[in-house]
């Protein structure tokens, strides 16, 4: 799923970490940052404007005579300074720091773990800083872009690694918050759809309301987690990760009433906007939730004012091509054999 989900992988030089097989999501992340590392250091590692206040024997920037006659320097001939350095001890190589030092006290491989370290002869100059400590609030600009990536699988591992309490070492969640994973989950589908269907347009559409009158204030966005569609047919997809697929009232289990009413919402909208298009349209809508270890799962299609809404399962549970059949089954179902 992560490397699905994590698109960039495709691009040159990341080719053979989708293509390895991994034991967990920790020797994958570790995968990544190794690769990911070993091409920033080739291309040079960031550097940024760093606030330093030390004693000097020469003078250099700001002279801070109130901390120098504090602190007795005088004695020793030396005067405070306060400076800026340009310097490789950045935020952002903190947190690589930072990161890989959590990942070689985890459950990855020896062989990952010596390549991690060697590497991290390069991040010398930059301080140790405490993972959970990071602030991840960063901003990217064209000297910086590359290590966007980087960032995004520190922050996976800053949120997904905890410590244990038996004997110091870390191990990985058992994927995050249930949040975090279905925004994971929500990417996976759409980059899966996007790479092994090209025949099919996939995205993550915006879908317009459709009024009456032309006033929207104070209405929210309808943000689509996937939208593929071939011609005049949609398919609407959302996304769902719960602990719990369905509701229970007294005895009684039924779909999660919101979203049932939010997948609607979105077909009959969009709907609507294909209709005022004047063009030949035939839209659906699926709720598809990651299969849990309940009894009962959500399974049935149902004929919704005209349209077809489907609520499914998708079991994760799997081997990686029986979960590839199962998303290739819901594309031919909507859309007839593909030809790829």
């Amino acid at each position: 799923m992560l490397a699905y989900a994590f698109s960039v992988l495709t691009e040159r030089g990341w080719r053979d970490v989708a293509a390895e097989d991994f034991d967990n999501a920790a020797e994958l992340c570790a995968a990544i940052l190794e690769r990911g590392i070993a091409s920033q250091v080739k291309r040079g590692l960031g550097r940024e404007y760093v606030g330093r206040t030390e004693a000097l024997s020469s003078l250099r920037g700001k002279v801070e005579i109130t901390e120098s006659v504090k602190s007795q320097v005088l004695l020793r001939r030396q005067m405070v300074c306060s400076y800026d350095e340009f310097s490789v001890d950045s935020k952002m190589n903190r947190a690589i720091k930072a990161t890989v030092s959590a990942l070689v006290r985890s459950d990855i491989s020896k062989a990952r773990k010596k390549s991690l370290k060697k590497l991290m002869v390069f991040f010398a100059d930059v301080e140790q800083v405490d993972l959970h400590a990071v602030d991840w609030s960063m901003r990217y600009d064209r000297n910086n872009r590359t290590y966007r990536m980087l960032m995004a699988v520190c922050w996976l591992v800053a949120k997904g690694l905890l410590q244990t309490q038996t004997d110091g070492t870390t191990r990985m969640m058992d994927f995050l918050d249930e949040q975090r994973m279905c925004r994971l989950y929500e990417k996976f589908l759409l980059e899966y759809y996007r790479k092994e269907h090209p025949e099919l347009s996939a995205n993550a559409s915006y879908i317009g309301w459709a009024l009456d009158d032309d006033f929207s204030g104070a209405l929210p966005t309808m943000h689509s987690d996937i939208m593929l569609s071939q011609g005049g047919r949609v398919l609407i997809i959302d996304a769902k990760y719960y602990a719990h697929t369905m509701q229970q009232q007294f005895d009684k289990r039924t779909i999660h009433s919101s979203n049932l009413y939010q997948i609607f919402a979105y077909v009959k909208n969009k709907e609507a906007e294909l209709a005022a298009a004047g063009a030949d349209h035939e839209v659906s809508g699926m709720l598809l939730y990651a299969k849990t270890d309940e009894d009962v799962q959500p399974d049935g299609t149902y004929q919704m004012s005209g349209n077809r809404i489907s609520v499914k399962t998708l079991d994760l549970n799997q081997p990686f091509d029986v979960i590839c059949s199962q998303l290739d089954a819901i594309a031919e179902a909507h859309f007839g054999k593909l030809a790829r």
